[in-house]
């Protein structure tokens, strides 16, 4: 077994010179013993010289004991008899507390192709991070250590990576071509959580949360400095990121098969994700992206207008009305499934507040950039207050409807705590959009789009 680190690593020093990765050499620990291809021999030096390998499968993992000897022994066996290229895998530990880093060591040391990369900061997104960051493969991968999505999608995920046809592509669980088990309350939030993205911030995507992901190296060494989150809400972020700048993504219906053991905390992993999501869309709205630069140089795709578009808005008030509803469905989602997450900590009326005031942002600067057009930071901290005195309006009619309720109906569950909810913001979500075309974003409309709106 060869131990090597990352300062005499000539592809990770490369690697983090590209990317200028904020994980510090010194918390990495690398331990490789990885055969990829026949060896060339080097006259001169009397050294051998491996070229990397096509593949890079990275394995996040945080306390895995249990799982982690079973399932890698798994992926390195299938990957061993069914991939024809040359593989990695790389087991990347974000600073677990147990006997993982002692188990992937050693699975580095008996396996042919493993490494182990230990990282002394926890998240998620930060292990593959330095792992991407550090790989000399042409293609990088991931999958989550339980092993949920059948590895038979594997080669189909790669595939168009490796001829060039596609830049990134995912595992989805939500296509018709899907086989998947999983309970109700994981499928609902997965869905909503989806509708959320398409909503706030327009992805087009179908998964974002299946852990089954690959991307090409030359593609993420211009990524990932652009990748802000270290945790849950990393793939996403990267995904959006990718779509804005025209690259293909390529889609992989899989079987999936819910863990039910799987240490995640949904709820803080939702709440992440929504602050996650909040920061993004607010990032785009106010063009602190270089998004044009990126579809200059990786863009696939034409960054001239649609024929029925006028910079970036469909057409008059009925195209407004449409991506105003969009906005507005996966707006109330997540009111909704923070509600639910926060109702017994807080009580309905701070459950509301706090679902009504994150919701509010993120519905404010969806709507800015996508339903009106409006671009750049100027003025954006101004929309942004009026529409939180829209929000107010908001709030005094959902707090009414949850007053009026306990009034008239003392013992109503919660689910009739929630219908009435959706019933008192749909009028506010009404109220909500004549504010937003009359006063808010009124003035920021060229003549151009004045004229198309008439």
């Amino acid at each position: 077994m060869r131990t090597v680190t990352p300062e005499r690593g000539g592809h990770t020093a490369r690697a983090q010179e590209h990317h200028n990765a904020p994980t510090a050499r010194a918390e990495i620990v690398l331990c490789m013993s990885v055969v990829t291809a026949p060896t060339q021999a080097d006259p001169s030096s009397g050294t051998d010289r491996r070229p990397g390998p096509l593949l890079d499968v990275v394995v996040p993992v945080y306390n895995e004991e249990r799982d982690l000897e079973t399932s890698v022994r798994r992926l390195h066996a299938h990957l061993t008899d069914h991939f024809p290229y040359p593989f990695r895998i790389t087991i990347a530990d974000n600073a677990s507390t147990d006997g993982t880093p002692q188990i992937a060591a050693a699975l580095a040391g008996e396996l042919q192709a493993v490494t182990s990369l230990r990282m002394a900061q926890k998240g998620r997104g930060r292990a593959l991070r330095a792992a991407w960051s550090a790989s000399d493969a042409k293609v990088l991968a991931y999958c989550d250590v339980d092993l949920s999505t059948d590895l038979a999608a594997l080669l189909p995920l790669v595939a168009p990576l490796i001829t060039g046809h596609s830049d990134l592509a995912i595992g989805t669980r939500l296509s018709p071509g899907s086989r998947v088990v999983r309970g109700a309350k994981r499928e609902f939030i997965s869905r909503s959580y989806n509708l959320i993205l398409r909503g706030t911030l327009h992805a087009r995507f179908s998964d974002a949360q299946c852990g089954f992901k690959a991307i090409r190296a030359d593609v993420a060494r211009r990524l990932l400095p652009l990748v802000k989150d270290t945790g849950w809400f990393f793939d996403t972020e990267l995904l959006v990121l990718a779509e804005r700048a025209g690259l293909r993504i390529h889609e992989v219906p899989v079987d999936w098969v819910d863990d039910p053991d799987s240490s995640v905390d949904i709820v803080a992993t939702a709440i992440a994700d929504l602050k996650g999501v909040a920061r993004l869309g607010r990032a785009l709205a106010t063009g602190a992206l270089p998004l044009h630069e990126l579809r200059a140089q990786l863009g696939r795709d034409d960054i001239r207008p649609a024929e029925n578009e006028v910079a970036g808005v469909p057409k008059g008030m009925p195209g407004q009305i449409v991506r105003f509803a969009a906005i507005g469905v996966a707006s109330t989602l997540a009111y909704l499934l923070i509600y639910a997450l926060l109702r017994g900590s807080m009580g309905a009326f701070g459950a509301n507040l706090v679902g009504l005031v994150i919701t509010a942002v993120a519905n404010t600067a969806a709507n800015r950039r996508l339903t009106f057009g409006v671009r750049g930071r100027e003025g954006a901290a101004a929309h942004q207050f009026q529409g939180l005195m829209v929000f107010g309006l908001g709030l005094a009619l959902t707090s009414g409807a949850l007053a009026a309720l306990g009034v008239w109906w003392p013992h109503a569950s919660q689910l009739v705590e929630m219908v009435v909810l959706v019933a008192a913001n749909a009028l506010s979500t009404v109220l909500r959009f004549v504010a937003f075309r009359a006063w808010i974003f009124r003035a920021r409309r060229s003549p151009s789009q004045q004229e198309i709106s008439a």
